[in-house]
C-alpha cells in the first residue's frame, strides 16, 4: 500500500500539539480571515507561522495552511503578506480554492492542496487543476467507484501536478458535514447575513424547523425538527475501501473541536491505517473504535456518500451527542518531573480517587489521567474539596496553566 498522510485539523495551540502526539501526518490551520473558518481562526496570526512550521517538523510532519474563503481585490494585499510569511516558515502548502491565492502561491513556489471548494468531481477537473495543484480534495459527494475511476484516469493519462508526480486525491474521512454541495451553503448568508463562503457559517442548517403551508398557513413540525442538520460522517469502518479506492491524503474534519477531539480521533484512524497496512484490520478493532469516537463531540454518525447513499442522516438532537462530558475543575500549578507528581488548584470542582481526568494546555496538548491516589497538605485524602491544592500522581508531564477537567458518561 501506497504512504497514506492522515491530515488533522488544528483550531488551537492545544489541538495543534494534541494531534502530533497522537500521530497526525500533517496538520492544517488558519490565520486571520481569509480560510473557511474565519470566526474561529483567532488562535494563531501571520507571527505565529515561523513557530508552527519548526514545531510540525519536530515531529516530522507537514504544515498546509488555509486560505480558501472567496479572496475580494481589497483583500489581495493581506493575503500576499500571508503568503509571503508562509513561504519565510517554511509552511509545506496551502489549502485554497480561489483562483487568486493559487496564483499567489505558485508565484512563490508553495505547493496547493486544492479545497474541497473547488467541486472537484471528475476527471476532467482534475486534468485542468493538475496545472496548479499535486493534491485535490474531491467533492464529498462522490461515490468510492467515483473515486476509482478518477484514480484509475490519472493513472492512465499519465495527470502530474507541478511537481512532476502523479495527482494524489484527498478526501474528508470524519467529522462535520455540509447540507450544502462540499460546502457551497448561503443559508447562513440569506438568514443572519453572515457568510459561510467567507468563513463566518452561523450554522444555521443545524436548528430546528417547522414547514408552513403557505396556502393554507397549516403547519407541519418533523419529528426532532432536524432538517437541514446532517449527522457527522465516520469511515473508519470501511476505511481499507478507502484507501484501496485511492485516496492517499485522510483528512479530519474539525477545527473547532476540542484537543481531546482531535487526539482521540487521530489516534483511532492512525491505528486503523496501520492496521489495513499489516493486516490487522478487523472487526474487533472497528468496534473498539468505534467505541472511542463515540466518545467525543459528535451529531451521531453516518457513512456519507462513498457507499452510495444518496440522501444525507439527519441529527435528531441539537449539539454533540458524545457518550463523554467533561467538567472543568482547576488549573495546574506545577509538576515535579523527578516524582511525577501534578499539583493542582481546584477552581471549579471536586475530585476524588477514581476520577477520570483530562488536563490539557497549549504545550502539554491532552493528557489522560485517573486518580490512583490524592494529598492535600500532604496528608492521603479521597476527596479534595472545591478551593483546595492538592497532589496526584501523574506519569506524563504537564505545566503550570493547564486546564484540569474531570470526565465522565453522559447521564
Amino acid at each position: 500500500m501506497k504512504s497514506v498522510e492522515i491530515m488533522a485539523p488544528a483550531g488551537s495551540r492545544e489541538s495543534l500539539v494534541a494531534a502530533l502526539k497522537a500521530g497526525a501526518d500533517s496538520v492544517y490551520f488558519g490565520v486571520g480571515k481569509l480560510d473557511m473558518r474565519s470566526l474561529t481562526s483567532t488562535a494563531f496570526t501571520p507571527e505565529n507561522l515561523p513557530e508552527i512550521g519548526s514545531l510540525v517538523k519536530k515531529y516530522g510532519a507537514k504544515a498546509y495552511i488555509t486560505l480558501n474563503a472567496v479572496i475580494f481585490d481589497s483583500e489581495l494585499e493581506e493575503l500576499y503578506k500571508i503568503l509571503e510569511s508562509a513561504q519565510k516558515a517554511g509552511i509545506d502548502g496551502v489549502i485554497a480554492s480561489d483562483m487568486a491565492v493559487i496564483n499567489g502561491a505558485r508565484k512563490l513556489g508553495i505547493p496547493v492542496h486544492l479545497s474541497t471548494q473547488a467541486n472537484i468531481s471528475n476527471i476532467e477537473a482534475v486534468q485542468f487543476y493538475s496545472t496548479f495543484a499535486d493534491v485535490m480534495v474531491l467533492a464529498r459527494e462522490l461515490s468510492l467507484d467515483q473515486i476509482r475511476h478518477i484514480r484509475n484516469e490519472i493513472v492512465l493519462r499519465d495527470i502530474r501536478g507541478p511537481s512532476g508526480s502523479l495527482v494524489r486525491l484527498e478526501a474528508f474521512v470524519h467529522g462535520a458535514i455540509c447540507m450544502a454541495y462540499s460546502g457551497k451553503c448561503y443559508l447562513s448568508l440569506h438568514l443572519m447575513g453572515s457568510s459561510a463562503n467567507r468563513g463566518a457559517c452561523l450554522q444555521s442548517c443545524r436548528r430546528t424547523y417547522i414547514l408552513k403551508d403557505r396556502e393554507t398557513d397549516q403547519e407541519i413540525e418533523v419529528d426532532h425538527g432536524y432538517l437541514m442538520s446532517a449527522a457527522d460522517l465516520k469511515t473508519i469502518g470501511f476505511l481499507d475501501k478507502i484507501l484501496n479506492a485511492g485516496i492517499e491524503v485522510l483528512k479530519i474534519e474539525g477545527r473547532a473541536r476540542s484537543a481531546e477531539y482531535v487526539d482521540t480521533v487521530v489516534r483511532c484512524y492512525r491505528e486503523a491505517v496501520d492496521a489495513v497496512a499489516d493486516g490487522s484490520f478487523k472487526q474487533e478493532r472497528v468496534a473498539d473504535w468505534d467505541r472511542r469516537l463515540a466518545t467525543v463531540f459528535n451529531r451521531g454518525f453516518w457513512d456519507g456518500h462513498y457507499l452510495g447513499q444518496k440522501m444525507a442522516v439527519w441529527t435528531d438532537a441539537y449539539g454533540s451527542k458524545a457518550s463523554l462530558t467533561k467538567e472543568y475543575v482547576g488549573n495546574c500549578v506545577n509538576y515535579y518531573p523527578r516524582a511525577q507528581i501534578a499539583e493542582i488548584e481546584l477552581k471549579a470542582g471536586d475530585i476524588q480517587v477514581g476520577d477520570q481526568l483530562l488536563i490539557s494546555g497549549p504545550t502539554t496538548g491532552v493528557v489522560y489521567l485517573e486518580v490512583s491516589e490524592l494529598r492535600v497538605d500532604e496528608v492521603s485524602e479521597q476527596h479534595a474539596l472545591k478551593g483546595a491544592r492538592c497532589t496526584l500522581p501523574c506519569p506524563e508531564r504537564v505545566r503550570e496553566g493547564d486546564k484540569v477537567y474531570i470526565r465522565k458518561m453522559r447521564p
